[in-house]
C-alpha cells in the first residue's frame, strides 16, 4: 500500500484559493489513480474529485465543485494536487487523499479504497 501525507489546508475567506498537495510514498505512485475526498462535521466523506494513473490524466469532479476546483498529478513528484478556487463556505470540511489501483474504487466506491490520508481541514470564512 502507498503512504500518503496531505497539506495545504488552513483557514481562507470565501471567494479566495487553497491548494491542497498530497505526497506518496511506499510504493509506485504512478500504479494507482488518485482522489480528493471530503467530510464535512456531521456528514459523510464525500467524493470531490479524481484523476487516472497518468500525469495529466482524465478527472472527474463531483458537481458542487466542478468548473472550481482542479486535480492535477506530478508522477515525477509522486504527488497529487488539488487547486480550489472560488471557495464557498459550504466547502468547509476535513480533505482525504485516496489511492487505489482501481480508478472505480475512486470514484464510485470509495469503501474498497486501498489507501488514505490523514486529513487536512478546510475552514472557508465569510
Amino acid at each position: 500500500q502507498v503512504k500518503l501525507i496531505e497539506s495545504g489546508g488552513g483557514l481562507v475567506q470565501a471567494g479566495r484559493s487553497l491548494t491542497l498537495s498530497c505526497a506518496a510514498s511506499g510504493s509506485t505512485f504512478s500504479s494507482y489513480a488518485m482522489g480528493w475526498f471530503r467530510q464535512a462535521p456531521g456528514q459523510e466523506r464525500e467524493f470531490v474529485a479524481g484523476i487516472t494513473r497518468r500525469s495529466g490524466g482524465s478527472t472527474i469532479y463531483a458537481d458542487s465543485v466542478k468548473g472550481r476546483f482542479t486535480i492535477t498529478r506530478d508522477n515525477a513528484k509522486n504527488t497529487v494536487y488539488l487547486q480550489m478556487n472560488s471557495l464557498k463556505l459550504e466547502d468547509t470540511a476535513v480533505y482525504y487523499c485516496a489511492a487505489d489501483t482501481v480508478f472505480h474504487h475512486i470514484v464510485e466506491d470509495n469503501k474498497s479504497i486501498a489507501s488514505w490520508g490523514q486529513g487536512t481541514q478546510v475552514t472557508v470564512s465569510s
